[in-house]
């Protein structure tokens, strides 16, 4: 008899093992692609240089080094400023004597928001700047865009004076 209870034992502490380790809880699904920061192309963990996207001679590049870059927005908008329009003439000036110059337009965003959200809104940036471009005559193959919403803050802080510099969007050679 006890050999018997002893088998039974076994028999009922392998079936417990069996159901709570075989029956693992389902994880609900998503489509949504999660990139870590430090596994995007570029990325320092600084502001964005541009380098790892956009392909320049020296020569452009150094011409370009001198050009304001930065380009900032209200909060929740992509419209462009009239003092980001004087920066973006002078952008377009360097392009259109620099034919053969490829920029890279990246569009940024505070930390408020949906990760989702962010990225959408940088990439409406990028998009506004790249349209203000190519509406000046720059052309289209020369213009490329990215968005890195809130991923690459120059601004640490959680503040308004912070978030207002990472509305932005970069323009680099």
């Amino acid at each position: 008899m006890k050999h018997f209870s002893m088998k039974l034992s076994a028999i009922a502490l392998a079936s417990v093992m069996t159901i709570t380790t075989g029956c693992a809880s389902k994880q609900a699904q998503t489509n949504d692609v999660v990139v870590a920061p430090n596994q995007i192309a570029g990325y320092t963990g600084k502001a964005y240089t541009g380098g790892a996207l956009v392909n320049n001679s020296d020569t452009i590049k150094q011409a370009a080094a001198n050009l304001p870059s930065l380009v900032h927005f209200d909060y929740n908008s992509d419209a462009i400023k009239p003092q980001a329009a004087a920066i973006l003439d002078e952008q377009v000036k360097f392009l259109t004597a620099n034919e053969t110059a490829r920029v890279l337009v990246a569009g940024h965003t505070d930390e408020r928001g949906s990760r989702e959200y962010n990225m959408s809104l940088g990439e409406r940036r990028a998009a506004a700047v790249r349209g203000y471009l190519l509406n000046k005559g720059v052309k289209e193959a020369n213009v490329e865009i990215v968005s890195f919403g809130e991923e690459r803050p120059v601004a640490t802080g959680s503040d308004e004076a912070s978030w207002s510099q990472n509305r932005r969007a970069e323009l680099s050679y």
